[in-house]
């Protein structure tokens, strides 16, 4: 398959981009690994409320004739200059592309706890896609813990499909959260969004201590300021923020800065003709990342004056980023919150005694295996970044389980 344009993910950042770079007749290629447009943020399913501006979006992206969309497909490889080896249920293939945008989002960051692996504890993210998949929640005690806004989100969709939010407990101090509710009347559609949000059960200076429960999650230990609770529920859903999916950028050579792909004004990456938007870029929320999709569409394409009316957008909600990120930074206790004996690596069964004699994640690796199962260290890995300040290197191929017929294009690849 040749295209002019190749952007992987579909999500507000993806979408933004293939629409700003449709006008100029370029083939367009939107490729996603979910089974519909829309990301994390307007994620599909049986319980899902699709907001108006999903909808749009997906309309609009429909009504393109020059814009493919490529579902349910991952990439697998690189495949050679400027070519990706993806793959779909059905086939795999080479995709060449001459310009290349990455808006491949953010994923959790989950930190190990005493009982964090019980059934009934997810990640905040982790709950929201899961009832919105069809998980039924209906009439259970649920508690929310972590950092950031994503707690508020993934409380509201519990509490919309009969789930008792029973408490929010954000780390952040009350005064970080003050402040930054205090500049919330700059971007008024977030004032506006957060007293839609509201919760009785939010706790500021607040984090979990252990899951308890034996078989399965029963209650959940909480430090709320100098006291210490305990709390019955049936799911504990904890995430302490979102991190930068930047692995495939940092494969192809981009510059990671701060776990982010580095890019410049144009949203170019220090790779020539590859391009990033959205939370790969850092954390910012839909409106950001729309915003710096376009930008990257408009400057893959050639289109630099409608690239450049939208700077000021951009600098407007990547002040809001800013604020959010100096609110909600996690605070050193968080990193003392795994007992020897707590898993670090769900998928190895290595605990965290086990990697503390280790000097990085490469020793940690060899010595303990740790990161080499299904997850392949996407888990683990930023927990252990955290935890021991470990630098990840970079992914090697297949970057997703693949079938052998994908893999073996690589050999008839000239």
């Amino acid at each position: 398959m040749h295209v002019d344009l190749l952007i992987i993910g579909a999500g507000p950042a993806g979408m933004a981009a293939a629409l700003a770079a449709a006008p100029s007749g370029a083939r367009i290629a939107l490729l996603d690994d979910n089974p519909l447009p829309g990301g994390q943020i307007w994620r599909d399913g049986a319980q899902a409320h699709l907001p108006q501006a999903a909808k749009r979006y997906r309309e609009r992206i429909a009504a393109q004739a020059n814009i493919e969309l490529l579902s349910a497909t991952r990439v697998i490889a690189q495949a050679g200059p400027k070519a990706l080896l993806v793959e779909d249920a059905e086939q795999g293939r080479v995709i060449h592309y001459h310009k290349l945008i990455l808006c491949t989002g953010a994923r959790e960051l989950l930190l190990p706890f005493p009982g964090w692996t019980l059934p009934g504890v997810t990640g905040a993210g982790g709950l929201q896609a899961l009832i919105k998949g069809g998980m039924p929640v209906n009439g259970e005690r649920v508690l929310i813990a972590g950092s950031g806004p994503l707690l508020l989100a993934s409380a509201a969709t519990a509490q919309a499909n009969g789930a008792r939010v029973l408490r929010i407990a954000e780390q952040a101090a009350w005064p970080a959260v003050a402040a930054f509710t205090a500049q919330l009347p700059r971007w008024p559609s977030k004032l506006l969004q957060a007293f839609a949000l509201a919760h009785p059960g939010y706790r500021a200076n607040s984090h979990v201590l252990a899951a308890l429960g034996s078989e399965r999650l029963e209650a959940v230990r909480l430090q709320q300021g100098k006291k210490v609770l305990e709390i019955a529920c049936e799911r504990l859903a904890c995430g302490f923020g979102l991190i930068p999916n930047s692995q495939l950028g940092q494969a192809l050579g981009c510059r990671i800065e701060d776990n982010a792909i580095a890019v410049d004004a144009w949203q170019a990456s220090s790779q020539a003709d590859i391009y990033a938007a959205g939370e790969c870029t850092g954390f910012g929320g839909s409106e950001l990342a729309l915003v710096e999709g376009a930008i990257a569409g408009h400057s893959a394409v050639g289109t630099r004056e409608a690239a450049q009316r939208l700077w000021p957008q951009r600098r407007r909600w990547q002040s809001f980023a800013d604020a959010l990120q100096r609110a909600f930074a996690l605070r050193p206790a968080l990193k003392q919150l795994a007992a020897p004996d707590t898993l670090v690596c769900r998928c190895e069964d290595v605990a965290y005694a086990s990697l503390c004699g280790h000097a990085d994640w490469s020793s940690a690796k060899l010595g303990q295996r740790c990161g080499m199962g299904a997850c392949q260290g996407r888990i683990c890995g930023a927990a252990s970044q955290v935890l021991f300040g470990w630098q990840p290197p970079a992914p090697r191929p297949p970057f997703s389980p693949a079938r052998i017929e994908t893999l073996l294009q690589l050999d008839r690849i000239d």
